[in-house]
């Protein structure tokens, strides 16, 4: 009797090694963690630019608030203006502008009568050189009269003065209620801190300061 069986067949694969799980590979920060970092890095530019943008603008321009009435009418007091630092940087003084200056040299000649704790703010009215006589409720410079329609009303003080080399002769225009150069002399140069250039408070008084043309002298 034939035998038929045969043996059984195995597919035998040769052993293959289990190679321990790699580590998985870091993932790219999500949309989410993404947006954060660029939203920080914006907040930070923008606070380094304004940073920057405000130490520019204190450069060049300061904000002063007008007080009392010895610029009156030009000023009301309360106003808030622009002064331009920059001004008289290797120029001379304007006749006419309205300036910002420190109170120091005040202080050094003894008016303890003066509140010279604030900035004071007047018109220049002399120039290094020039004499001002202030007589008959008229200006003169150099012995011709000064038109001057920025007035409250004309003084009623008198007085000469010789205005030194690097000084200016400044007065208010409320001329009758304005301690100035009538009262305290020349101003220096260097204590001005810049010409008032624009008044951005209140609204309504909102606008430039344009600087007086005068036909004499």
């Amino acid at each position: 009797m034939q035998n038929n069986w045969e043996p059984e067949q195995y597919d035998l694969q040769p052993f293959t090694t289990i190679e321990p799980e790699e580590q998985a590979e870091e993932r790219p920060p999500s949309n989410f963690a993404r947006g954060c970092l660029r939203f920080l890095l914006d907040v930070v530019e923008t606070i380094a630019l304004a940073i920057i943008l405000y130490l520019a603008i204190n450069a060049v321009a300061a904000r002063v608030r007008v007080q009392g009435r010895s610029m009156y009418p030009t000023f009301k007091g309360g106003e808030f203006i622009l002064v331009y630092r920059l001004a008289y940087h290797n120029k001379l003084p304007h006749r006419g502008d309205i300036i910002v200056f420190h109170p120091e040299m005040i202080k050094k000649q003894g008016f303890g009568w003066l509140n010279v704790e604030n900035d004071f703010i007047k018109r220049i009215i002399g120039l290094p050189g020039e004499e001002v006589k202030i007589y008959g409720g008229k200006v003169y410079i150099n012995g011709k009269p000064l038109k001057e329609p920025y007035i409250a009303e004309p003084p009623r003080y008198t007085g000469v003065w010789k205005i030194p080399k690097g000084k200016v002769f400044v007065l208010g225009d409320n001329r009758n209620n304005s301690t100035d150069s009538h009262v305290f002399g020349p101003v220096p140069i260097k204590y001005i801190i810049g010409r008032a250039v624009f008044i951005y408070y209140p609204p309504e008084e909102w606008g430039i300061i344009r600087r007086v043309q005068y036909d004499t002298p």
